[in-house]
């Protein structure tokens, strides 16, 4: 094996605090239940967590609306539970990624507090603040991600600032170099601490248009995509002047020069822009960010030839950066719903993370991947995000797939003794983590044991990527390193299909997938069925 960076090909992951597990009995997640699972954590055989934000905050988006960088809020536990999850990672060998929210605050920070007090305080000039059009109506027609314009009326100063998401999260104003400085600072006491890398949520909006220019209309048939429902104002614009300015690669530099003064420490950028390919490529050139994380995997086309074309697109513009994929995550539906339908077959789940793990990058993998669960169905009486509220029905929002672990199949899935902030389905119960233990042939015991098998290749973990142009539904690709070279196939469908192969390739076995099989010059892929070779 090489000593690469431990980022390189790294399996990451993502834990949603909130719905982790809960010890203190308020129906809420919290540090000292990550601690007490790490363990469980261990046995999965990832590289590294990933803990979604748990700093302090009033909790309008979650915790991605933070009153305070460098503290954690009550509702997780204290900054001391941080450092001892910390060390008991660092002692099972986990690293430790956390979310840092740089483009925007939470209105009860302490510098927005002084901001929108008047015009010429200290802070005055840390967000973006701008004058009403002479009719009174907002600076330019820029709409939030969560639906309506993206500006609030402060009367204290008579402007109005900026949100891209909430009218909650005010953005910072990144033009203001102190803000930049402020930022950095707070990125440094996290590194000071000792956490290996971060992943940087929304981090093409640091910067906005200074001379606030009108986002040109998107014609309807490109409205679709990025997440966006067709009802959302946010997709009728291209998005040219609120987010991804040019001004954001100076400040990515500095940002990656503070974190290579922390030898290992990683930076894992969330990126959402025009052409998110593109500036994932542009923001992982040399001297700015390690990684990039983009959506283009968080859809719901499930073709050998989406996701043929997306890893193609990216590595013909990742130069030199380095890709991280992920198929599920905190926002937006789980993927064996998005691609299995109402009954998808339990190897599925198996094959899905498979795949991904499998293409040339590092992985995010979400809590609960690992267990095949599907997307829950929240009443809305229970919903609890702000952005289902607003466009339900149409878009139920993102608590589908926020619902809490099932660790048993007992009241409230054993994740909490009282009654969780989020509803734990029965058919999660079904998948619980006790149960699947005790099955050899288990979903979560085959993530298991691919992950461990993974390791033995060094091909998988970082070596080159070059797909075959395979009809539907196989998708297929050969993975090199140093000589040696691995065929990977998938069949994404639930029918039996056949490939042709050239060349003498010599089948893998261990890695617990249902596995398809040489016969003559062919290769039979049973439904959702996976296949690895060594040419030989």
């Amino acid at each position: 094996m090489s000593q690469a960076p431990w980022w390189r090909g790294a399996v990451i992951y993502q834990i949603y605090p909130r719905s982790f597990s809960d010890t203190n009995g308020d129906g809420v997640g919290d540090l000292p239940g990550i601690i007490d699972r790490l363990d469980y954590i261990q046995s999965l055989g990832v590289d590294a967590i990933w803990v979604s934000p748990f700093f302090k905050s009033p909790m309008a988006d979650f915790g991605y609306d933070i009153a305070d960088y460098r503290d954690v809020d009550p509702l997780f536990g204290q900054l001391a539970d941080f450092d001892r999850l910390l060390a008991g990672a660092h002692e099972r060998g986990i690293k430790v990624m956390i979310d840092q929210v740089l483009s925007h605050t939470s209105v009860d920070h302490d510098w927005f507090k002084e901001s929108r007090e008047s015009r010429d305080n200290p802070k005055a000039d840390w967000y973006v603040w701008a004058d009403a059009q002479e009719d009174g109506t907002p600076p330019n027609n820029w709409m939030s991600l969560f639906g309506g314009v993206a500006w609030q009326w402060e009367p204290r100063r008579g402007q109005y600032y900026l949100h891209n998401f909430l009218s909650s999260q005010p953005d910072l104003n990144f033009h203001n170099p102190a803000v930049q400085q402020a930022t950095l600072d707070n990125v440094k006491f996290w590194l000071d601490k000792g956490v290996d890398g971060f992943r940087l949520d929304a981090i093409n909006f640091c910067f906005h248009d200074q001379a606030l220019r009108d986002n040109p209309a998107k014609p309807k048939e490109k409205r679709l995509g990025r997440g966006f429902s067709a009802d959302n104002p946010y997709a009728f614009q291209y998005h040219y002047y609120n987010n991804t300015r040019p001004e954001n690669l100076p400040f990515l530099e500095e940002l990656r020069a503070l974190v290579d003064n922390y030898p290992g420490a990683t930076t894992l950028g969330e990126i959402s822009s025009e052409d998110s390919l593109a500036t994932t490529a542009e923001y992982t050139e040399v001297g700015r960010l390690h990684m990039g994380y983009s959506f283009e995997l968080l859809v719901n086309d499930f073709s050998a030839a989406y996701i043929r074309t997306t890893v193609q697109n990216l590595e013909a513009k990742m130069t030199v950066g380095w890709p991280c994929w992920a198929i599920s995550n905190h926002d937006v539906p789980r993927a064996i719903s998005r691609w299995g339908g109402e009954a998808p077959p339990a190897h599925m789940a198996k094959m899905l993370s498979a795949m991904v793990c499998s293409l040339r990058g590092s992985v995010c993998i979400y809590q609960g991947e690992e267990l095949g669960l599907d997307e829950a169905q929240v009443a809305f009486d229970d919903l609890q995000d702000p952005y289902g509220k607003t466009f339900w029905p149409e878009f139920k929002g993102r608590d589908g797939c926020r619902t809490p672990m099932p660790w048993t199949d007992g009241e409230h899935g054993g994740f909490s003794s009282a009654k969780p902030w989020l509803p734990v389905p029965d058919s999660h119960k079904q998948k619980a983590v006790a149960h699947q233990d005790q099955d050899s042939d288990s979903i979560l015991n085959g993530f298991r044991r691919f992950l461990a098998w993974r390791k033995q290749f060094e091909a998988l973990v970082q070596g080159s990527i070059q797909f075959w142009d395979t009809a539907e539904p196989v998708l297929a690709f050969e993975r090199q390193w140093q000589g040696q070279t691995l065929l990977v196939a998938f069949n994404l469908s639930g029918k039996d299909h056949t490939l042709a192969l050239d060349g003498h390739w010599q089948a893998l076995d261990g890695h617990g997938l249902v596995a398809g099989s040489l016969q003559g010059g062919s290769l039979a892929l049973p439904p959702y069925g996976s296949f690895f070779a060594l040419k030989g």
